[in-house]
């Protein structure tokens, strides 16, 4: 009796009913309460309703970038949006009073292009651009009493409100050593348990994936790290060592992984001790004594040799600073006017500008929701296109609905205050998926547009959001000069120069092992960034997703290059030459990425096989080529 298949939704709608899992992250929910609500009734106390609903807007998007992390770098994560948010929002009040339609027309396209070409550098500079036109937007077309100047300062305060509400409280539960580093601690914990996943996992099915959450980790650890720092020259004491302990954690990632590599079985033991490492960081305690592997291979000697640099740096509190990427102004600018750079830029400068003329030529009340809407859904980092106008489409008629009925029944002002600060509470656990986000934050917006004096508005936020998809939907898929996927093409680039960077260093015979570390890092999150480009880009409709076909097979031989240069060094640390198992899989994996690379993203590497093969492998038994130096 033969068994029916099950059918396969398309990836474009697997997608947009796919959620985020993990744990609820309480003290942002708190926050998110203490935020938005409070700013509002105090303003409605003063009898300024108008300054209050501005400055539970500021204090909403910060909100959404409210994930967790440390403090320090809390600080970048939302000041550097809210800035922008406050610059939109004086800009677009002054172009509003006096440009005109086609002055505004004109300045949100111009706006639009250089937030889109920012966009492209990283997670905060997009959540910027995206401010900078929500505030333009709000700015131009809510009707509020404060001069443009005045609800730039007020955006600036309820965006401070919310910061100030993640730097200063210590978190509940966490008041092991100094609270103000509880998020780097975390972090830097994440990471040692990630490394021991990995050599639980070595030699089994899991063993991809475990490699995949470290670099994962290590991501979130550095960027945990990126912050400024509390005081000047050295930092403090537990900067220091929290410095310490992640550079300690570098050596033992890169054993960890060429034990994965070989692909045989570690005993447990050999995890024990980086279980015990993550307990001192998160305890900030004494190591202790630390269960030490056998030394039977070379992996197992680099990761016995990396236990006790660990062991040695956790008691001296002292460490080199390995966490930044260094990435210079020059390089940041390349990437925004890159290719990257300039399809998104161009693409949300349409988008943004059409919604605004469109909007002003309907003459709407709330015509601002038509291109502050549209800003959210040409953002590819919140997923694919169809996926985006799905969830938005959904999310809105849900929200609006519901607030419907809510109004109805809650006493105002005093029941709009408090749907405010419970959809602010809500925002952390929804931004998990957009759909649930876009509908949390409808239900705020709502409750905010009736506290300024508004009547209620759920039909009208209906259509605005119905028509934005139906722009951003058309622009989105509009023929522009210039290839397609310039993003994924971007960072593949971005990620073969990396991983040519490291793989150079390895075989030049250098001894520099915190280059090493270094370089390893970059090309494993270059890696990882590429992946993510490429996985939503995949899942876009099939008029979109054939541009960028094939790249998923260049990452997986990339992926398989960066793992295989991680074991060669530290092959090399051990013996000084490569056995021939090593030097065939190297050349076999760049002439790999030579034919998988029929978009000449990677030049580099291709001449990098002619150059190691011009030079000769240091193989195991033949005289030296190059070795070690240190």
């Amino acid at each position: 009796m033969s068994r029916r298949a099950v059918p396969v939704p398309p990836l474009w709608l697997a997608h947009a009913l796919r959620a985020q899992r993990g744990p609820v992250p309480w003290n942002a929910v708190v926050r998110g309460a203490l935020a938005a609500g409070p700013l509002v009734a105090v303003a409605l106390l003063a009898g300024q309703a108008s300054a209050g609903v501005v400055a539970a807007i500021a204090a909403m998007l910060a909100g959404i970038n409210d994930r967790p992390g440390s403090r320090r770098a809390a600080v970048g994560r939302l000041g550097v949006p809210a800035v922008a948010g406050a610059a939109g929002m004086v800009a677009g009040t002054y172009a509003g009073q006096y440009g005109g339609a086609a002055g505004l027309t004109a300045l949100a396209a111009g706006l639009g292009l250089a937030a889109g070409c920012v966009s492209a550098i990283g997670p905060v500079a997009s959540a910027a651009g995206t401010q900078l036109l929500v505030g333009c937007a709000v700015g131009a077309g809510m009707p509020l009493p404060e001069p443009g100047w005045l609800r730039g300062v007020l955006f600036l305060g309820g965006a401070g409100w919310l910061l100030v509400l993640r730097l200063v409280p210590p978190t509940p539960g966490a008041f092991a050593g100094d609270h103000r580093f509880d998020g780097e601690r975390s972090a830097i914990a994440g990471v040692y348990d990630a490394v021991a996943d990995l050599l639980g996992a070595c030699g089994g099915p899991e063993a991809t994936a475990r490699r995949a959450a470290l670099t994962a980790a290590l991501d979130h650890a550095q960027d945990a790290l990126a912050g400024p720092r509390l005081r000047r020259c050295a930092g403090t004491a537990p900067e220091r060592r929290l410095h310490a302990q992640y550079a300690a954690a570098l050596p033992l990632a890169e054993a960890a992984t060429a034990l994965a590599w070989a692909g045989e079985p570690v005993s447990a033991r050999a995890a024990e001790a980086p279980r015990r490492l993550a307990a001192a960081v998160r305890g900030s305690t004494h190591t202790g004594p630390l269960p030490a592997p056998a030394r039977s291979a070379p992996a197992l000697r680099a990761l016995d040799d990396a236990l006790l640099r660990a062991a040695e740096a956790f008691d001296r509190g002292e460490g080199e600073a390995l966490h930044t990427r260094g990435r210079t102004a020059r390089q940041l600018l390349r990437t925004a006017c890159g290719p990257a750079g300039r399809e998104y830029g161009v693409r949300v400068a349409l988008s943004f500008g059409a919604a605004a003329a469109v909007a002003q030529a309907l003459h709407h009340a709330h015509w601002y929701w038509l291109p502050a809407t549209a800003v959210f859904l040409v953002k590819p980092d919140l997923g694919p296109l169809a996926s985006r106008v799905l969830c938005r489409a959904a999310g809105t008629v849900l929200g609006a609905l519901l607030f419907a009925g809510v109004a109805a029944a809650v006493p105002r002002p005093a029941g709009l205050v408090a749907v405010v600060a419970v959809s602010g509470a809500l925002i952390p656990v929804a931004t998990r998926h957009f759909a649930a986000q876009t509908a949390v934050v409808t239900v705020l917006v709502l409750a905010l547009v009736m506290i300024g004096g508004e009547p209620q508005a759920s039909a009208s936020r209906i259509g605005e959001t119905l028509l934005a998809c139906a722009i951003v939907l058309v622009v989105g898929h509009l023929p522009l000069p210039g290839e397609r996927g310039g993003g994924v093409r971007a960072r593949l680039a971005a990620a073969g120069g990396a991983a040519h960077a490291y793989l150079a260093q390895v075989t030049s015979g250098s001894g520099d092992r915190p280059t090493r570390w270094v370089l390893r890092r970059e090309a494993y999150r270059t890696l990882a960034e590429a992946r993510t480009a490429i996985a939503v880009a995949a899942a876009e409709l099939p008029a979109l997703a054939r541009h960028t076909e094939g790249t998923d097979r260049l990452a997986d031989a990339l992926e398989r290059l960066v793992d295989t240069v991680t074991a060669c060094a530290v092959h090399l640390d051990d013996t000084g030459r490569l056995t021939p198992g090593h030097a065939r899989r190297l050349d076999h994996l760049l002439a790999e990425m030579e034919r998988a690379d029929v978009l000449g993203l990677l030049p580099a590497l291709a001449e990098e096989r002619g150059r190691l093969r011009a030079v000769g492998l240091p193989l195991a038994g033949q005289g030296p080529s190059f070795g070690r130096t240190g």
